[in-house]
């Protein structure tokens, strides 16, 4: 079966790939020069900046680095932000005293640092700029519920923007680690162990929008999961709703065994302890992930009994200024693949706010 992706159809890495983004979990997980942890100077820093944004009544939805100033701080998390975008795409930030913050402090404090790594963009069909990653209870069989608002496990997936951020608030009883694997990497281990299933993955899988249609789209958008552009690779994918779009639209095309093939690789080659890095979040953790060069995914939880104890991640979804040139196969998810002006879900009626409150 053959699916028409455009001008840049199937075009592949000529290939192995090298460089910071080509990692392996085990080798991460023996340094620690991913973790940003805030100094004592950075928290008072921080402190002034979240007064001096309260004062001027501006509108968080607003929040930029002109109006949440960090003198000495700011230089700091621009260079996270190139750790990013130009090497191994991903960092934790380790000690917000969310603790002691207010509900709005910790917004302001999380969009004001967020906004050192772009523009927020809005999440869902409601225009959420805060999203907020907590079991709500609901069904995840209906077709218009997302992962994130269930307990139920996540597969390793991107999300539809160029940065997501994820602060943790309160942690699970049991349960909720969040794992994360090199695209580049699985890429390789593709290459090197089916070479025959690899090119699929450069062709498009019908892709589930879970019933946040943007106007004249329909349900689903075609997709691949690897992409080669500007000599970069660049990876979108999520699993769950390639299945969900082939049991619930009859239109969409029809993958064959050996697409499923190639996914089921893909996710054991994720799913290699060799291959990933796990990380236990802390309340007050930060983690920043480029979704074009990792994938991530979380494991089922258990909660506390107690609603105020419950597992609760505020995340963000961010379009940095300077972010890389994308094929124009994005357009379809991402609205628009211009760099700073990219990603996030929008649909007719929606209004962009800032719920400090899981809704």
């Amino acid at each position: 079966m053959q699916f028409d992706t455009g001008p840049s159809a199937g075009r592949m890495p000529p290939g192995a790939l090298h460089g910071p983004a080509a990692w392996y979990g085990a080798g991460m997980a023996a340094r620690e020069d991913w973790v940003f942890r805030f100094s004592a100077g950075d928290l008072d820093e921080l402190r002034l900046a979240i007064r001096g944004f309260s004062a001027s009544g501006a509108a968080l939805a607003d929040i930029t680095p002109g109006s949440f100033a960090l003198p000495r701080l700011g230089p700091r998390l621009t260079a996270l932000m190139n750790d990013l975008l130009e090497g191994r795409g991903f960092v934790l930030m380790r000690g917000l005293p969310v603790e002691r913050y207010t509900r709005e402090q910790t917004a302001i404090a999380y969009m004001g640092i967020g906004s050192y790594f772009g523009k927020p963009r809005s999440q869902n069909a409601k225009g959420h700029l805060l999203g907020h990653v907590k079991d709500l209870g609901v069904d995840v069989t209906d077709p218009n519920v997302r992962y994130y608002q269930t307990r139920r496990k996540l597969e390793y997936h991107t999300d539809s923007v160029d940065v997501v951020g994820l602060l943790c608030l309160e942690t699970a009883k049991a349960g909720g680690e969040s794992f994360i694997a090199s695209s580049t990497t699985c890429y390789n281990e593709m290459l090197k162990r089916a070479p025959d299933l690899l090119p699929l993955l450069f062709q498009p899988f019908p892709t589930d929008r879970r019933g946040e249609v943007p106007e004249s789209m329909l349900p689903w958008f075609d997709m691949p999961v690897f992409h080669w552009h500007d000599g970069r690779l660049s990876t979108i994918y999520v699993r769950q709703y390639i299945e969900s779009a082939q049991a619930n639209f009859p239109a969409a095309k029809r993958l064959t065994p050996e697409h499923w093939s190639a996914l089921d690789l893909l996710d054991a080659i994720t799913n290699d302890p060799g291959v990933h890095l796990s990380m236990t979040f802390e309340p007050g953790d930060i983690q920043f992930l480029h979704n074009h060069q990792v994938l991530h995914s979380r494991t089922d939880f258990e909660n506390w009994p107690e609603p105020g104890r419950q597992r609760h991640l505020l995340r963000l979804w961010l379009c940095p200024q300077k972010g890389r040139e994308l094929p124009e196969a994005f357009a379809v998810r991402y609205g628009s693949v211009t760099p700073g002006d990219r990603g996030g879900i929008v649909v007719p009626g929606t209004t962009l706010n800032v719920p400090l409150e899981a809704v």
